[in-house]
C-alpha cells in the first residue's frame, strides 16, 4: 500500500467531516478496481466491524466489501458473517450503508456468490419481523439487481422474483418488481 492510500485510511477516521467525506470517496473509488494492498488493511477493517462509532462500522463494511475482490485467499468466506453483522447495526443508517454495499462482494467469485445471495434469500424471508423491513427487502432486491446486471445470470433475477412472490402487499409487490423492470 502505497503512502497516499494510507493518507486516505487516515483521512477518512479523522475528525473534519469534509475530509473524511472526501477520503471515504477516494477509498471506494479506488477499490472499485482489484488492488494489491487488501490484506495490508484487512484485519484492521474486519476489527473495524465493531467499532465503538457507527460511522466507523459503516465504512469497514462497505471497504471491506469492495475489496472482496481483491481476496484471493477468499477470507471474505471466513470473515463474512462478520460483516453481515453490521447490516444488523443498532443505528440503522449503518445497518442500510453496509447492506446495500454487499452485493459487490458476491461479484468476487461464485462462492462469494452464492453465499450472498443466500444469506440474502434467508434475511427477505424470514426478516419481517425487523423494523424497517420493507426497506430492507428492496435493498436486497437491488442488490440481487446489481448481482444480475454484473453476471447476466437469469436464476438470480429468478431468485428476486421468486421472493417477490412471497409478498402478500400490492403495493410493495409493484415497488419491488420495478427494481427488475
Amino acid at each position: 500500500m502505497d503512502s497516499t492510500i494510507k493518507v486516505e485510511f487516515d483521512k477518512s477516521k479523522s475528525g473534519d467531516k469534509a475530509e473524511r467525506y472526501e477520503a471515504y470517496q477516494n477509498i471506494l473509488k479506488i477499490t472499485d478496481q482489484k488492488v494489491d494492498w487488501a490484506y495490508e488493511i484487512w484485519n484492521q477493517l474486519v476489527e473495524d466491524l465493531t467499532h465503538k462509532d457507527n460511522h466507523q462500522r459503516s465504512r469497514a463494511a462497505q471497504y471491506l466489501a469492495n475489496l472482496a475482490i481483491s481476496d484471493p485467499e477468499m477470507r471474505m468466506m471466513k470473515d463474512f458473517s462478520k460483516l453481515w453483522e453490521v447490516t444488523y447495526d443498532e443505528k440503522f443508517v449503518t445497518a442500510r450503508h453496509s447492506l446495500q454495499s454487499i452485493w459487490k462482494v458476491g461479484i468476487a467469485g461464485t462462492p462469494q456468490k452464492e453465499m450472498v445471495i443466500d444469506y440474502m434469500v434467508q434475511r427477505f424471508k424470514k426478516g419481517t419481523d425487523e423494523k424497517n423491513y420493507t426497506l430492507i427487502r428492496n435493498d436486497i432486491l437491488q442488490n440481487m439487481r446489481n448481482l444480475y446486471d454484473h453476471f447476466n445470470d437469469e436464476s438470480i433475477k429468478q431468485t428476486a422474483l421468486d421472493l417477490i412472490d412471497t409478498v402478500e402487499d400490492k403495493k410493495y409487490i409493484k415497488k419491488y418488481m420495478d427494481i427488475f423492470k
